[in-house]
């Protein structure tokens, strides 16, 4: 049988990755699938955010939305999701592959939301992320508490992140050493999900207030609350500081009846993830799929 096939005879969910997910070869991909979303994004930041992602959150997010969207314009065609979902700024990717709203507001969007947050994080005196492996979701909010840091991500059995003020999660990496957990800190620009970034909830609020939102064609799931969205205006900006609840969100697409999840950004973060959260659910990456010749 082949992936075309497959995928047209199970419930496939469609997941949109955040930071962390970029690869080398993202912004070939955005020139060849998407080169109004490169135009447009370069023209918005002023400079191309794929040469210096590394650099920032305010350059990642939109190099990341623009990828996971480019792989979504050749993916569509091949896969009828029966719900999507987006990990921290892949919510607006999700969005907008879902018809809520169109691609270049979604884009006007990540770039504000990446240099809100940057100045958000800046203003507050900077800070980082933590991942702690092998831990629960009550062992790192322990720590949390205990050092005073914020449990950002629960991404999946095992896998937590925290997110702080760098020393204070030295500290809490030490401390979750002891206890027999692997730490692990993260190459990463910013304290994000936590309360460094509460600066930015208001404008970027304000911002979301001001889009022509539409009704969804399938069902996106918020993964701050592992339900659809409300009232996306409200929900995006508080998901700035509150934790990324993925699994939460894998198991709620599991109990709705998904049996394929399909990781349409760059990288294969979510497909890997996914492998955690719901073993027996089939899954894979967008790469994977295209190079297919039947998805080609």
């Amino acid at each position: 049988m082949t992936v075309g096939a497959v995928l047209s005879a199970t419930a496939t969910v469609v997941v949109f990755p955040g930071q962390g997910s970029q690869t080398a070869d993202m912004r070939e991909l955005v020139e060849t699938a998407r080169p109004d979303l490169l135009e447009a994004c370069l023209e918005l930041i002023g400079d191309d955010p794929f040469a210096r992602i590394d650099e920032s959150t305010a350059y990642a997010q939109p190099a990341i939305l623009c990828a996971s969207l480019a792989s979504w314009s050749r993916l569509s065609g091949h896969v009828d999701p029966v719900a999507v979902a987006g990990h921290s700024l892949g919510e607006l990717t999700a969005l907008a592959a879902a018809g809520a709203l169109d691609d270049h507001a979604a884009l006007e969007l990540v770039v504000l939301r990446g240099r809100l947050m940057a100045d958000s994080g800046e203003a507050a005196g900077g800070g980082t992320m933590l991942a702690l492996l092998g831990g629960t979701p009550a062992q790192a909010a322990k720590l949390a508490s205990r050092h005073g840091v914020s449990l950002a991500n629960d991404n999946a059995p095992g896998q937590v992140v925290l997110s702080g003020d760098p020393d204070r999660l030295a500290e809490a990496a030490t401390a979750a050493r002891a206890d027999g957990l692997r730490a692990m800190a993260l190459d990463v620009a910013g304290a994000f999900h936590s309360p460094q970034m509460a600066a930015a909830v208001e404008p970027f609020a304000e911002a979301l207030g001001a889009v022509d939102w539409r009704e969804p064609v399938v069902p996106v799931l918020s993964c701050s609350t592992a339900a659809p969205f409300v009232d996306p205006v409200r929900e995006l900006s508080q998901a700035l500081v509150r934790p990324v609840q993925w699994r939460r969100t894998m198991e709620a697409l599991v109990a709705a009846g998904a049996t394929t999840v399909v990781d349409a950004g760059p990288g294969k973060v979510l497909a890997k993830l996914a492998r955690r959260c719901a073993p027996d659910v089939a899954s894979a990456p967008a790469a994977t799929l295209l190079e297919s010749a039947d998805v080609a």
